[in-house]
């Protein structure tokens, strides 16, 4: 005699963690497609540029091809958390096309699944960072005129420079719900979240002090360190023989060192030095100039600290 077979409900009931946790990239591309839609309807247009155009303009162009300059500003929070959106959009589809096909061919276990996928998007995001950032040094002349890192504080931001510093405030921002998606272990939950919460504060604290050209070197640096990391993480849970992980993790390490000190020498030599030249005893706020000693020095504990960790 035949058993009858039960029929399964595949797909999860609306609203429950399992549909939204499956259905998270279409949720947020419909919360986000709200604010694309606000732009075009012209009673709401003023609120939804808030979160899709970059804000604080200070210039006024008389021409099309004047240079649109900006300064950071408290609704840059509001285009921090709209392109947090599109991020978490960008995340799950280069989750699903790509990184998932790469996996199922290499037959991971869980431990190493779970490092090849935050690695592998981790990797891309410095990849991106890495150029961006370079090409942003090399733009402005940073490199190799030093003495721009100081020079005319507080300088104001190209459009591509402030989009930059949006973009890494927004991806910092969307590991948190991040969390929740990638259903990730509770005991890693508190760590990972402190983490995310870290970087989105040691960002955000010197670019709204008009620290900018120092703080694009600073995440240059960073980011060619942690892009080198994570390449050797992706290399050891595919390298079965161990012929290529001792040699990436010496590389890895090394120049997580060089890059840590080279942040600790530019700190110094822009802030104890540098903007010690044109340093104002009092912070005008409404002008923007936080270049005091006692701010200086913060910036430069802030930095040193994270340098060294």
């Amino acid at each position: 005699m035949v058993k009858a077979l039960r029929k399964t409900n595949k797909n999860p009931p609306i609203l429950s963690h399992e549909f939204i946790i499956q259905n998270h990239a279409d949720i947020v591309s419909c919360v986000a497609m709200v604010f694309v839609v606000g732009l075009m309807v012209k009673a709401t247009t003023p609120i939804a540029s808030i979160f899709i155009a970059l804000q604080h303009n200070t210039t006024f162009p008389e021409t099309v091809d004047d240079v649109l300059l900006y300064a950071p500003g408290i609704k840059d929070w509001a285009a921090v958390f709209f392109y947090s959106l599109i991020v978490i959009v960008i995340h799950a589809i280069f989750q699903e096309y790509i990184l998932d096909k790469i996996s199922k061919k290499l037959h991971l276990s869980k431990s190493k699944l779970a490092v090849f996928n935050n690695s592998g998007q981790l990797l891309v995001f410095y990849l991106v960072s890495v150029l961006w950032g370079i090409d942003t040094v090399l733009r402005e002349r940073y490199i190799p005129e030093i003495s721009r890192l100081w020079s005319e504080y507080p300088a104001p931001m190209t459009f591509l420079v402030k989009l930059y510093f949006i973009i890494q405030l927004a991806y910092s921002l969307h590991e948190l719900p991040e969390l929740y998606f990638q259903r990730v272990k509770k005991e890693e939950y508190f760590g990972k979240a402190v983490s995310s919460i870290a970087a989105l504060v040691l960002v955000s604290i010197p670019y709204f002090l008009r620290f900018n050209r120092l703080l694009v070197c600073l995440l240059v640096l960073h980011h060619i360190s942690e892009m080198i990391y994570h390449i050797s993480q992706l290399i050891e849970t595919v390298d079965k023989d161990d012929k290529l992980t001792k040699a990436s993790t010496v590389v890895s390490t090394a120049l997580r060192f060089i890059a840590r000190l080279g942040s600790i020498i530019i700190s110094v030599f822009t802030l104890w030095y540098g903007l010690a030249l044109s340093e104002h005893k009092e912070i005008n706020i409404e002008e923007g100039y936080y270049n005091v000693p006692m701010i200086r020095l913060s910036m430069l504990g802030e930095f040193s600290c994270c340098s060294c960790i």
